[in-house]
């Protein structure tokens, strides 16, 4: 590899000499050989030059779903990570949604195996308890030492206090992550959409905010006692950010990430029955998403995910009431991203939250190893099916005009190109 980047506009909150600066980059053998004003390209190099070209360190997503094993039709690992570098990430967390579930240091190292090579890198997840069931704890340390970063029980909350305080002090002894979905399951019953004026107007079961702001404040009371790390995925009320501010302002080591689609939509979309709007936690309303963006901003909310979830055809083209949670969102997470909070904002949430699960964070500095996401943030488009380049089509952001196109990204020595 030897590429010389024509003219990169710089966005890095973190380098206070590059952002925003103008500047070529010189890339050999994987490695930033030179930052400069203008650089002159010597021998065969490729000389990469684009519209409107802007640069940063190559983005993060903390919760992508693949199917593989088990659903491979739904999207494999090695397509899975092809979209994921396509929309821009290097890095991704990705959930045990899989059949077997990885409960096992085998499971890990199965998937690890599956990525290996890959353009993007992939940090599994382990389940917290066997076989996702919520009874007993899997094998967490095991799975610590081959490659997991945390132990989630994907959308399932669990509902056993005991077994959340027992695993928070245990993954103490090896700097284990634990997750916990923000859900009470007996507040939520049958509920499919927030409850509300909406609910009630369409006829359908309602997921009160109350069943995500009970299981938030138990999990910190629980976190208090215990101490340890807790990650709280994808919130979606305003209640939440209140207790994870107040748990942080404690001291308390607890995290929390919100879905991109719930900051772009609220459950007013239902009105139309589109199953596509279907997910889990819920579209909630527009004082929620307010408090969310006020959250990100403030840096109560750590960061910002995709929740990228594939699903077939038939899971989601059939009545409401029986259609699955769940969209993707990678190829439309910049764009919508972009749209609602500006580039330098955007930019500094896909960019950072790898050190939470102990993965080193890019730096772009000469002697470093490139990883760079290249991208024009000004073109406008209106996102349809011929844009989606996974397996699954589940998309809600199909119809949704999107800011900001991904030319391409340079990890592991390698560069892959939209163009």
């Amino acid at each position: 590899m030897n590429i010389l980047l024509k003219s990169v506009k710089i966005i890095d909150k973190n380098n206070e000499s590059l952002h925003l600066k103008t500047r070529d980059i010189h890339i050999k053998n994987g490695i930033i050989v030179k930052i400069a004003a203008k650089i002159e390209p010597e021998g065969k190099t490729q000389v990469v030059k684009h519209k409107n070209l802007h640069g940063s360190i190559g983005w993060f997503d903390s919760s992508v779903s693949f199917g593989e094993p088990g659903y491979e039709e739904r999207e494999t690992i090695e397509n899975g990570l092809q979209v994921a570098a396509q929309s821009g990430f290097t890095d991704v967390i990705l959930n045990p949604t899989t059949h077997p579930c990885p409960d096992s240091s085998s499971d890990i190292v199965y998937l690890k195996n599956a990525a290996a090579n890959q353009l993007t890198n992939l940090y599994p997840l382990g389940t917290l308890t066997m076989k996702a069931d919520g009874n007993d704890l899997a094998e967490l340390y095991d799975m610590k030492n081959s490659g997991a970063v945390g132990f989630y029980d994907y959308k399932l909350p669990m509902t056993n206090a005991n077994l959340l305080k027992i695993a928070l002090q245990y993954v103490q002894n090896f700097d284990g992550l634990v997750y916990s979905f923000p859900m009470d399951t007996k507040i939520a019953g049958k509920g499919i959409v927030n409850e509300g004026e909406v609910s009630t107007k369409l006829g359908l079961k309602g997921i009160p905010t109350l069943a995500e702001d009970l299981q938030v404040a138990r999990d910190l009371f629980i976190l208090e006692y215990t101490g340890g790390k807790l990650h709280i995925p994808t919130i979606s009320t305003a209640t939440s950010v209140k207790l994870i501010s107040d748990a942080k302002k404690k001291g308390l080591n607890v995290s929390c990430s919100v879905a991109v689609h719930n900051l772009i939509y609220t459950d007013a979309v239902l009105e139309q029955f589109d199953s596509a709007y279907k997910v889990l936690p819920p579209l909630r309303t527009k004082a929620d998403t307010k408090a969310l963006i006020k959250g990100l901003k403030d840096g109560t909310i750590d960061f910002i995910t995709s929740d990228h979830t594939p699903m077939n055809i038939e899971e989601k083209r059939v009545e409401f009431d029986n259609a699955s949670f769940g969209t993707t969102g990678l190829e439309t997470i910049f764009g919508s991203l972009n749209q609602l909070l500006g580039i330098e904002t955007t930019i500094d949430l896909l960019s950072k939250g790898r050190e939470r699960y102990g993965v080193k964070s890019p730096i772009l500095k000469e002697g470093e190893p490139a990883c760079l996401t290249l991208f024009n943030p000004d073109e406008t488009y209106v996102f349809d099916e011929k844009h989606i380049e996974s397996t699954s089509k589940n998309s809600m952001f199909i119809g949704a005009k999107l800011i900001g196109k991904v030319y391409s990204i340079i990890n592991n020595g390698q560069h892959i190109t939209n163009e």
